[in-house]
């Protein structure tokens, strides 16, 4: 689900002061009067100002700055003013550019008669982060493929930096309240906008006023009604839900397909699977989205060029579903999977109902590993996350924060994290990340000078002050050696553990607790000497797909062809005969 660039009210709520329009800066000694006429059309909700020189951009920056307005978005014309002009200035600017203001979005612009000759070098850049895009200069009216970029990377900004001028969900709880940290987390996670409030605000006073119920923290008011206590993200999840899903007695008694899993594959496979005509119930234990939903920027997914979020991404997928007719119910997870005996149903337990089909797609994917450290274990929620921390980590600017992780989750999550703190550490029990990472995204941190990689290191202990995390203790593994490290953060992506106890012994695993598929299943569980397909377990009709299944890539893409992929089997089984499922 996109979401849409912030509109400043006409009219602000009594307790709620009108907030500085965030800005979009146009910096052009050659161009400035093509730029402001083509942002014309942004003029009513950012405060969009042409610049001619760098001078001008500083004292348009600290202007800002002095006023409390953040800068959304800043277009740079690199085209060269002279034929000779010295590229390196051009670049010194896009550095000290990124410095002064790390969270907005940085584009380059090029005119077409310096495009091409140019191209090569920002392009260069580009895959740096010094910019987030280089874009064409439009050479005429309505340049809807350059305004695309534009409204993506305002949408970007929004999701991650800017406050939501509209509530669908607004939270009351004290400071730093664990449980009110994981709403915010879910709703972040679902794209839902919401926000926060203590108790003292104006509207953490106003909205407690409205509620006859016993304060309980947190409390949660859904668009203006009556708030409410919410005691976990999982009841949340449940009631975000409640509103499409269908109930038990409205879904049918015998279902096509039961998708375990609403992350890349189980989405794709509900999307696949739905618009097929089978009828097509997914079951999500957490948030739709799963690890890749926490994503703060996924580069590498096809025809996506200038990246998309994983909550974008999966966002779109579960409305494609859903406009299919598939039925996605989150907040309730799979407590057993009671597999059909010679070609019965099989039976998905809940903690409320049995649900019964024909088929059963495994796509519950992977959790991260617990780091392990008791005195950290304890202040998660307080300083310490498992997961990318993308709601938190406005929460941490100008901190120093330590990333625990050597896979593309932990990647991106440094270089968003990089665009609030004052520096951010990524701790690898490896020498570096080369063999963990793409390529891309090392590119990318090696040239963000906030951003350090400290290999053959890890995490051995850690303290707080007033109840939030203040430090920690690393320890280099080859010597021994500890040393302390003050930190206002602690973000954890320790590689996979599966989502597989729910599953009966018939569904062969490997060691490490991952699905066995295809040739992979031991030869003693194969139908007539055959082995089962690639996707296919060793209980006819129950399938698996993504994270969770033995010797998957692990990655977005894959997840997503692996759950396409599966509804062909799919079909295959529903149309086999009896005695073949």
């Amino acid at each position: 689900m996109s979401t849409p660039p912030p509109s400043q009210p006409t009219t602000s709520e009594p307790d709620r002061p009108v907030e500085p329009q965030p800005a979009i800066l146009l910096v052009s000694a050659l161009h400035g009067e093509v730029l402001a006429r083509q942002f014309r059309r942004y003029a009513h909700e950012y405060d969009v100002r042409a610049v001619d020189s760098q001078p001008a951009l500083s004292a348009d920056l600290e202007e800002l700055e002095a006023q409390g307005s953040p800068v959304a978005l800043l277009v740079l014309d690199t085209s060269p003013e002279t034929e000779d002009q010295d590229w390196s200035q051009t670049f010194a600017s896009l550095k000290s550019v990124r410095t002064a203001v790390p969270t907005a979005r940085r584009i380059a612009v090029t005119a077409w008669s310096s495009f091409m000759p140019h191209v090569q070098l920002l392009r260069h850049k580009v895959a740096m982060g010094v910019v987030d895009a280089h874009l064409l200069l439009p050479r005429g009216q309505r340049d809807e493929e350059f305004h695309s970029a534009i409204v993506d990377l305002l949408n970007d900004w929004v999701a991650t930096t800017g406050r939501p001028q509209v509530e669908t969900f607004s939270i009351v709880a004290p400071p730093g309240h664990p449980i009110a940290r994981q709403l915010q987390d879910h709703l972040y996670r679902m794209g839902t906008p919401h926000g926060m409030h203590s108790p003292d605000s104006e509207t953490g006073r106003r909205i407690l006023a409205e509620t006859e119920e016993e304060i309980r923290w947190p409390m949660i008011s859904a668009s203006g009604l009556p708030a409410e206590h919410c005691p976990s993200a999982r009841h949340l999840a449940r009631r975000l839900s409640a509103n499409h899903a269908l109930t038990v007695e409205q879904l049918p008694d015998e279902l096509d397909v039961i998708i375990v899993g609403a992350g890349p594959a189980g989405l794709a496979a509900a999307v696949y699977a739905a618009s097929e005509g089978l009828s097509t119930l997914v079951l999500e234990s957490d948030a739709v989205g799963g690890q890749a939903g926490t994503s703060s920027m996924i580069r590498n997914y096809l025809g996506f060029p200038r990246g998309i979020s994983g909550m974008r991404l999966t966002s779109r997928a579960r409305t494609q579903a859903l406009r299919f007719g598939a039925v996605i119910r989150t907040g309730w997870p799979v407590e057993r999977l009671e597999p059909g005996i010679d070609g019965d149903l099989h039976t998905v337990h809940t903690e409320s109902e049995a649900l019964r089909a024909r088929t059963v797609l495994i796509a519950s994917g992977v959790s991260y590993r617990r780091l392990g450290v008791d005195s950290l274990e304890q202040l998660v929620g307080h300083g310490v996350h498992y997961g990318a921390a993308m709601a938190s980590a406005p929460e941490m600017e100008g901190q120093d924060v330590v990333v625990v992780g050597g896979g593309n989750s932990a990647g991106q999550a440094a270089v968003h994290l990089a665009r609030f703190a004052r520096s951010v550490t990524i701790v690898v029990r490896r020498p570096g990340l080369g063999e963990t990472m793409s390529q891309y995204l090392i590119t990318e941190i090696e040239a963000n000078p906030r951003i350090e990689v400290q290999g053959g290191t890890r995490v051995v202990d850690g303290g707080a002050e007033e109840g939030e995390l203040s430090w920690v203790e690393l320890e280099e593994i080859a010597t021994g050696q500890r040393r302390h490290q003050e930190v206002g953060g602690l973000v954890l992506l320790l590689g996979a553990a599966p989502h597989c106890d729910w599953l009966p012994a018939a569904v062969c695993r490997d060691e490490r607790g991952f699905v066995l598929t295809g040739r992979d299943v031991p030869a003693d569980h194969w139908l007539q000497d055959v082995p089962p397909a690639q996707l296919s377990t060793a209980v006819p009709g129950v399938l698996c797909a993504g994270d969770v299944r033995a010797g998957s890539m692990k990655r977005v893409a894959s997840a997503t062809g692996e759950g396409a992929a599966a509804v062909s089997l799919i079909h295959e089984h529903l149309s086999a005969p009896p005695e073949r499922r």
